[in-house]
């Protein structure tokens, strides 16, 4: 399994270069870069040429484009908006060399039927789908733990990617969001390992479900996510692609950015390597 880092878990502390610098001096293979904020704060100063030079003279490399944000049940303005964004997305994608993009579903206020949700996101993704098969990008979705998200199970994410049926759209399985509204390991057994394209790893305070938020994040192996459960049965069921470490702590965020880096990967293997041999098997490129 490779090892990600994901640009949130140094989302106040750093910029694009420095987690480029400190992630490549402490052996990440990949990184997944926030398309919102780090990357258009890099463009401002430097090209996407500089960028692309870079990865191609050092080993860490680009994983994903994070995130697509709402991209489901939005009205005509909010989905030409998707639409014209992900486009964007893809073109830069294309020039970093990126295998993902994640999609996040909507969250809102509004309450909506499970139905028409889904309706949504299969008419989205099957979309972006076909937008996204010429450039050999795939579209990873992500299911938020919180009450307020439309797709906030595991259970409920699963059976949207697997009515799209298209081999360009799949997961990202992020454990805080497994635990946050209590998805059931038994849904993860009997999953398709290919249909999951990333792993989020990180750990949480020990809050009922409903009640967690992002902020709640700790580091791996040092919170109430079954952790062992999850590796285990991905284990399992042949997941062996990229883990990423994803945490959103404000404490974290005063950290120097090396040192939250450095952190980051010696929780993760702790946890991780119980499982899998990091760095022995790597996502096809």
């Amino acid at each position: 399994m490779k090892l990600c880092f994901n640009q949130a878990t140094t989302l106040e502390n750093s910029n694009l270069i420095k987690d480029l610098e400190y992630c490549e001096k402490h052996g990440y293979d990949f990184i997944e870069i926030r398309s919102m904020d780090k990357l258009p704060e890099y463009l401002e100063e430097h090209s996407i040429e500089e960028l692309v030079t870079y990865f191609q003279t050092h080993h860490i490399k680009p994983l994903a484009l994070n995130a697509l944000v709402f991209f489901n049940n939005r009205d005509e303005e909010g989905y030409k908006e998707i639409i014209s964004q992900f486009a964007e997305m893809l073109e830069l994608g294309k020039k970093i060399g990126i295998k993902y993009i994640v999609a996040v579903p909507l969250v809102t206020e509004e309450k909506i039927l499970k139905e028409d949700i889904k309706t949504s996101c299969l008419e989205v993704l099957t979309e972006l789908s076909s937008l996204a098969e010429p450039y050999g990008i795939k579209i990873a979705l992500e299911f938020v733990g919180h009450p307020k998200c439309t797709v906030n199970t595991f259970a409920q994410a699963y059976e949207i990617v697997e009515a799209v049926n298209r081999d360009n759209v799949g997961l990202v399985l992020d454990c805080f969001h497994f635990h946050a509204m209590g998805s059931n390991i038994e849904d993860l057994k009997k999953a398709d390992s290919s249909k999951i394209f990333i792993l989020h790893i990180d750990d949480t305070e020990d809050f009922p479900i409903g009640f967690l938020t992002d902020e709640d994040r700790l580091w791996p192996g040092q919170g109430a996510i079954d952790l062992d459960g999850i590796l285990s049965t991905l284990k399992e069921i042949g997941f062996s692609d990229v883990v990423s470490i994803e945490l959103f702590r404000p404490e974290y965020y005063q950290l120097e950015a090396e040192e939250t880096i450095k952190k980051a990967k010696e929780t993760t293997l702790n946890v991780v390597s119980k499982y899998f041999e990091i760095g022995s098997v790597g996502i096809s490129r």
